[in-house]
């Protein structure tokens, strides 16, 4: 069995309390790594306490990472916490926020899914990478399924921007690679045990989802942290600019 070991990394987690974020911020912790994570609707608490209770560092702050002046502050503090650097970024904080065609969209919908999404992981990977200062570096952004089948209905500004951190991605992988950090991304489907689908996905809408996917059944959170594990493993070295889907076979690239 391949053991990943992250024993004297660092990493910070956006939006490390729930769902998701929640499950890679364990599981890095698990592997070793010393784990911050960042939080603004649910406290952070209990994920803290999890890490702790494994003999890791870890700290939650509070964070709208769509705002660039409080990310700048925030990263440089955890960084502080952390011995001065930062080993590993994984960019989850985002979310829907709300259906709306794109015909009746408002602006004010248009640019807070854009800035919760994709302007939050430029933010965070702008001022992360200056602590990534060894020579080695792992940054996961997490986008979605939506980026590449276009999304359900009024999910169109939702879709757009986890697209975006597709390109994010490639463009990041390519200005980064000499400073020995790798920048993927990884694609989740339906993913259950989330507020993304609690909140914004029916039980019925849920079941047909189902249906579509070739492996007959949803994701849950341990099937994205697994992949992103992966990628910030030494296994994935050779790995950067590249999106891994985690969908079941509900889409193929």
């Amino acid at each position: 069995m391949i053991k990943i070991d992250l024993t004297g990394k660092t990493a910070l987690v956006t939006g490390g309390n729930i769902g998701i974020g929640r499950e890679i911020a364990l599981q890095l912790a698990e592997a070793g790594a010393d784990v911050a994570i960042t939080y603004l609707t649910h406290s952070g608490e209990e994920a803290v306490a999890r890490i702790k209770e494994m003999g890791r560092k870890s700290l939650g702050v509070s964070l709208d990472a769509s705002d660039s002046a409080q990310v700048e502050q925030r990263i440089t503090e955890v960084a502080g916490e952390l011995g001065g650097r930062l080993d590993i970024l994984i960019n989850n904080a985002g979310g829907l926020v709300g259906r709306m065609a794109a015909a009746e969209m408002s602006d004010e919908h248009w640019h807070k899914v854009i800035n919760v999404n994709l302007s939050s992981a430029f933010y965070c990977s702008r001022s992360a990478v200056k602590f990534m200062n060894g020579g080695w570096g792992r940054i996961v952004n997490i986008s979605s399924l939506a980026a590449q089948n276009g999304g359900s209905a009024g999910a169109v500004a939702y879709a757009t921007s986890k697209a975006g951190m597709i390109g994010l991605t490639r463009g990041m992988a390519k200005e980064f690679a000499p400073r020995g950090i790798t920048v993927n991304a990884v694609a989740p489907g339906l993913i259950l045990d989330t507020p993304f689908h609690e909140t914004f996905t029916p039980e019925a809408a849920q079941k047909a989802a189902i249906e579509g996917i070739a492996l007959k059944r949803a994701g849950y959170p341990p099937d994205v942290a697994g992949t992103v594990l992966y990628l910030v493993s030494d296994l994935a070295a050779f790995v950067t600019g590249d999106t891994i889907s985690i969908n079941g076979g509900a889409w193929f690239a």
